[in-house]
């Protein structure tokens, strides 16, 4: 059967993010997680949704998003009203930030930060915070807890990786045999050195194993921090993010880097080209300047107003 949908409808609902079963007249309607968290309650009424509107099925996105295949065009706004009761939308497409992806960090054992709180504040301030802002494509972001990097952090556009500075006390050390720190590193960048332990900072990945692994305190604590990663990309040409020479320590420093990047993705890039693009054709150094300065942020206001990216057309 052809699809019998006049295209700009099915652009039309695309953007809400409805997408067309090719050769079909139904649809596929995305589902907003947040981070992809959902209550019991937000479970059933999906479920109770796909029986109501859909053919049955519900599948799960790479990008924790969850669809409910075979929706008629006509019970799309139905359809829609009905998840809205469990506070459920849909979305997720277009050239605007896109609805963030997180790993467990919260209850994981490795996690060094509550990825699931961090996550909704930034789903909160800049998916829905600036879903009106049109960028030169898409832009993904996710929220690892540790370096293992579950969540691929660097191959999205802005990655977010938890990290655990350790403290090293020297005089503390007796320069054990059988070092405890150094058995405990998975990164072997604890060593012994003439009978004190040192950490090689070039080797360190911040994972935070170290820390309280000494019996005699050399490492009872370290600094919490974030590492932010820009320009990744997966998909036809795949590009591994590069980190940002500082490491963030407050949620608020965190938050602004997020949000002066995307506004400098918004005023520097070219309509169509992603991210990596961009900072591969005006330079790492140059970008990475401009986030750490505090420009961008007081052009807030003229980069959100400026008519940018009014026609659409990926590069890749």
């Amino acid at each position: 059967m052809a699809c019998t949908i006049k295209p700009e409808e099915i652009k039309r609902v695309k953007g809400l993010g409805f997408l067309n079963n090719k050769g079909t007249d139904l649809f596929n309607g995305r589902i907003i997680t947040i981070n992809g968290k959902i209550t019991a309650g937000q479970a059933a009424v999906i479920a109770q949704a796909a029986k109501k509107f859909g053919n049955g099925d519900v599948e799960f996105t790479v990008r924790l998003t969850v669809e409910v295949r075979g929706i008629p065009f006509d019970q799309i706004d139905n359809f829609r009203e009905f998840i809205a009761q469990a506070g459920l939308e849909t979305g997720g497409t277009g050239s605007l930030v896109r609805p963030v992806v997180s790993c467990k960090g919260t209850t994981c054992q490795y996690g060094l930060y509550d990825t699931f709180a961090i996550s909704e504040k930034i789903h909160k301030r800049f998916y829905e915070g600036y879903h009106t802002v049109k960028l030169p494509h898409k832009f993904k972001i996710a929220t690892g807890g540790c370096p293992n990097n579950c969540v691929k952090p660097s191959l999205n556009d802005l990655g977010i990786v938890g990290q655990l500075i350790p403290k090293v006390d020297e005089d503390m050390c007796n320069g054990c045999k059988k070092c405890q720190v150094e058995m405990a590193c998975p990164m072997k960048a604890a060593k012994l050195e003439d009978g004190i332990i040192a950490i090689d900072k070039e080797v360190c990945n911040n994972c935070g194993r170290c820390i309280e692994k000494c019996p005699f305190d050399v490492i009872e604590e370290g600094i919490p921090g974030f590492q932010v990663y820009i320009g990744g990309r997966w998909g036809k040409k795949i590009n591994h993010g590069q980190p940002i020479h500082k490491i963030f320590t407050s949620e608020d420093e965190l938050f602004q880097v997020v949000e002066k990047t995307i506004l400098l993705y918004r005023e520097q890039g070219k309509t169509g080209e992603r991210f990596a693009d961009t900072i591969e054709r005006i330079g790492f150094e140059v970008v990475e300047k401009q986030i750490l300065s505090n420009d961008i942020l007081d052009r807030k206001q003229e980069i959100l107003d400026a008519p940018l990216h009014l026609v659409g057309g990926a590069t890749c």
